[in-house]
């Protein structure tokens, strides 16, 4: 099982393309989306080549793929644009990890979910790690579009071995082993 993970498009037509692209590269077998996909938030800038609609069109393509939690700036309207549902959370096993994925304003290193879990992946923050604590590896995905904290356009990628933290060319930033 290999997943692509992505968080916080904000809108961003440029970084849909580069989705699209990096999709093909990485040849996944699940897209999983932890939401912000369409709008760019109130305390966010437009992002590059800001255009929601064809964000939808590009994502609306991967549909078949694509497992997708609601961020805090998803709303009705975005799911209604979307070919695929939105999730309060998803849980997969992974090498006989539980992997809850999760958007990020609810649970996060900081504030962990009551459902039991290995690894916890979220975005939000906009700013990519994978770290230990307590036993657990959390993960960030960091955002696609509009990186914060010097931290670089970023994604990651799950599978059956290790957690990849990736820039949009593909080059490793951290990698952790799913073993703990």
């Amino acid at each position: 099982m290999k997943l692509l993970v992505i968080s916080d498009i904000h809108g961003s037509n440029y970084y849909a393309k580069k989705i699209k692209e990096i999709y093909e590269k990485e040849k996944p077998d699940k897209l999983i989306l932890l939401g912000d996909l369409y709008y760019h938030g109130p305390r966010n800038p437009l992002t590059q080549e800001y255009n929601p609609g064809e964000v939808a069109k590009v994502l609306n393509d991967l549909k078949d793929n694509i497992k997708c939690t609601k961020g805090n700036c998803d709303a009705d309207v975005d799911e209604m644009i979307s070919e695929f549902p939105f999730e309060e959370k998803i849980i997969m096993e992974i090498n006989n990890k539980k992997i809850f994925f999760t958007h990020g304003h609810k649970y996060n290193i900081d504030k962990w979910p009551k459902d039991e879990f290995d690894v916890l992946v979220y975005g939000h923050f906009h700013t990519g790690f994978i770290q230990e604590k307590d036993g657990k590896i959390f993960a960030n995905s960091g955002s696609i579009s509009l990186p914060k904290s010097n931290t670089e356009h970023s994604y990651l990628i799950i599978n059956e071995e290790n957690i990849i933290l990736k820039n949009v060319e593909g080059k490793i930033l951290e990698k952790k082993s799913l073993s703990i």
